[in-house]
């Protein structure tokens, strides 16, 4: 018996440090992603993916239930009724032989009749299938063709989401950079404005050169807290594009090296209007607009339907009698039921009418914006050239902003040269390194407008 409880008790506690280690690796959350990783992560977690993913589930269903109306239609129906006024009518006793055939005689007032018991019940199976009706088989095409258009909504939304989530991304590596820099400059100044406080204080600088660089050492302090700031800001942000907790820790492992600008420089001389998920959505309404004309010419014919029906059908004087079996009447029916309509006031034509004005309205949305895309690709091409000479340009000029910083700092440690000429050149240096990472950011944006443009971003 012993030996049986300290089985059990391990085994027990076996048991508890499995669940415990489940547990563990269950609350281990990855925080490291790339770009592309993050991207991933986005689709699969963004919340307006998953309202994308449901609404396509959606037009899913509503193909079935179209598609159910043309399967057969059964119904079960038990009635059980207590009348308890029974219903009365009048009868023309004339039309009773009496066996009379004499004339002369007064007429006879007409006999009032109740007809029926005080309970009376039905019970009945009735099948409804439909043979023949063209909306429905119009109606089931369509209905697939919505199907679609839920897809491609869902492609859409997954284009803006790695957008949004791509920019994010960029941003978060820039001000990443940024910051690294910015600790960079706050401890050359914090160097600086010791050496030079020393300098002061053994009588070989004056006053208003530790001034003029303790005013830049407070600014680098208050730029770079608040670089930290906008740094965790932009990561919360693209915690929030991903759908990813935002309380919780993240990793970029990607960086600004990793980018390349060729690929999208390329020119799209032979560009498929298809790759854009607008014109392919604009498409797509187009053959619903259509099948809308189609479903409303196709109701000028008739529709077809089979109908089958057996039940029982009883009657009693008091309740107990319901129950006795041979009291029920079976009966049934079958048939067919044409519909042929006539005339519904024009309404079909009004509607056939509003589809083709319909259809000429898309294919006019359809041209403006095959128009809307072509400017959109110069303009991107454009926006993005132009984004890289600048960058260019702000590379060069920080370049020469340190080179001058260095050379500026090296004469006046060696005597040669003044403290504001220091101090001149640290200020260049910060509004180079400024400027060359807004470039730097305007060209990655530039660079995903392009993707935009061109619907490369992203592609199912």
């Amino acid at each position: 018996m012993m030996k049986l409880a300290r089985i059990t008790a391990l085994f027990s506690l076996s048991l508890l440090i499995a669940i415990g280690a489940s547990a563990q690796e269950a609350n281990t959350t990855r925080t490291a992603y790339s770009l592309q990783e993050a991207v991933d992560y986005a689709l699969n977690n963004n919340q307006q993916v998953q309202n994308a993913l449901l609404e396509e589930d959606i037009a899913k269903t509503e193909v079935g239930e179209i598609r159910a109306a043309g399967l057969p239609q059964v119904t079960v129906g038990v009635d059980m009724n207590y009348n308890y006024e029974l219903r009365k009518t009048f009868v023309d006793p004339s039309n009773f032989p009496t066996g009379d055939t004499g004339g002369g005689q007064e007429p006879q007032e007409d006999l009032i009749l109740a007809f029926g018991t005080k309970y009376d019940g039905t019970a009945n199976l009735t099948v409804n299938q439909l043979i023949f009706d063209g909306s429905y088989f119009v109606g089931l095409k369509a209905a697939r063709t919505y199907r679609e258009l839920s897809a491609k909504e869902r492609v859409r939304t997954k284009i803006r989401t790695a957008e949004q989530v791509t920019k994010a991304y960029y941003g978060v590596l820039v001000f990443r950079e940024r910051l690294k820099l910015v600790e960079q400059n706050y401890q050359r100044l914090d160097t600086l404005l010791r050496e030079t406080t020393a300098l002061f204080e053994n009588g070989f600088a004056e006053k208003i050169d530790v001034d003029r660089i303790r005013v830049q050492y407070n600014n680098i302090r208050t730029e770079r807290t608040r670089t930290q700031r906008l740094y965790e800001v932009n990561k919360d942000l693209l915690k929030f594009q991903m759908g990813y907790p935002v309380r919780q820790p993240i990793e970029l492992t990607s960086s600004l090296e990793d980018v390349s600008f060729e690929e999208s420089l390329d020119r799209y001389d032979e560009f498929n209007y298809q790759q854009r998920i607008e014109y392919s959505q604009l498409q797509t309404n187009k053959d619903l607009a259509q099948l809308d004309l189609k479903n409303n010419k196709v109701q000028y014919l008739p529709n077809l339907s089979a109908v089958f029906s057996y039940g029982y059908n009883t009657g009693a004087g008091s309740f107990d009698q319901m129950f006795t079996w041979d009291r029920w009447l079976n009966y049934g029916v079958m048939g067919l039921r044409l519909n042929v309509p006539v005339f519904d006031g024009l309404r079909k034509s009004y509607r056939i009418q509003k589809n083709r004005i319909q259809i000429e309205q898309i294919e006019n949305q359809q041209e403006l914006t095959r128009n809307s895309i072509d400017l959109e690709l110069e303009r991107s091409a454009t926006e993005l050239q132009n984004a890289l000479d600048v960058l260019e340009n702000q590379e060069e000029n920080l370049e020469l902003a340190g080179e001058v910083y260095r050379v500026a700092k090296i004469k006046y440690q060696e005597g040669i040269g003044s403290n504001l000429e220091v101090v001149e050149a640290e200020t260049d240096l910060r509004t180079a390194e400024v400027n060359y990472y807004t470039a730097m950011y305007d060209a990655l944006i530039a660079k995903v407008d392009r993707q935009l443009a061109s619907g490369t971003l992203y592609q199912e």
